[in-house]
């Protein structure tokens, strides 16, 4: 049998799931080639890493374990406090019990593209996934924690499935009945709170984006409405888009 060159192994190599690795590795182990070494040598890491992002998962169920008895479990969270600009926007997800979702966390820790593999993965997977918005007229209104609370509630409503318990990242939500489970630091702790912060964030940044288009002077595409530079810049040259929060800009404009 001829043996196959480095160049088709590389290939398989990149080709290969994450469940495959094991098969490519007691495949290519004994072949003594240097080149061939080093892509088993590589396969070898990229188990390594799969392995520590399963403990790493397993770790971040420990609340969806503690509070297991209880029912649907759903995780809160927000996206968009902090910008100058545009809506706040709640995410509300219930994970089915058996979750294999690899690679889960706080949305600020993942690259956009990342974000995005996520949120179809997410969106596929979950048993229900509701997503609550108030809108820069609303905070202005009734400030950012009361409009945070209002997305929130609203996402809580949208859902297909009544949860049982809410994880929620850091706060207690009023005029909510479902027992509440407020944890510091939730998305980098629950999954089901980090999967809220994944579809909250990838809704929103979305909604920027399509923003920028009809507002191309703030560069709402880059900055999500954030106070970059180049925002408050053009705040000072040309005044707030209607979008803007007036309560937030008061400083620039």
């Amino acid at each position: 049998m001829t043996e196959k060159k480095i160049g088709e192994i590389k290939m398989e190599l990149q080709a290969a799931a994450e469940q495959e690795l094991p098969l490519f590795i007691q495949s290519y182990e004994a072949d003594e080639r240097t080149g061939v070494q080093a892509l088993v040598l590589k396969a070898k890491k990229r188990l390594e890493a799969l392995e520590k992002e399963i403990l790493r998962t397993e770790e971040m169920k420990r609340y969806e374990k503690e509070y297991d008895a209880c029912g649907y479990i759903c995780g809160i969270d927000e996206v968009g406090r902090g910008p100058l600009a545009g809506p706040v926007v709640a995410g509300a997800v219930i994970l089915p019990k058996d979750c294999k979702i690899l690679y889960l966390n706080d949305s600020k820790q993942l690259s956009e593209k990342k974000r995005e593999e996520l949120y179809d993965i997410i969106m596929q997977e979950a048993v229900a996934v509701g997503i609550g918005y108030a809108t820069h007229t609303r905070i202005d209104e009734i400030n950012i924690l009361q409009a945070t609370y209002e997305a929130m509630r609203e996402a809580i409503s949208k859902l297909s499935v009544k949860p049982d318990i809410l994880l929620n990242d850091a706060v207690t939500i009023p005029q909510v009945t479902i027992r509440q489970v407020p944890i510091i630091k939730g998305d980098a702790k629950s999954i089901s709170i980090a999967a809220a912060s994944i579809v909250a964030k990838v809704t929103r940044d979305r909604l920027m984006v399509e923003f920028d288009k009809v507002y191309p002077e703030y560069h709402f595409a880059e900055n999500k409405g954030y106070g970059a530079a180049v925002h408050i810049e053009a705040l000072k040259k040309i005044g707030p888009s209607p979008i803007h929060r007036q309560t937030f800009i008061k400083n620039f404009c």
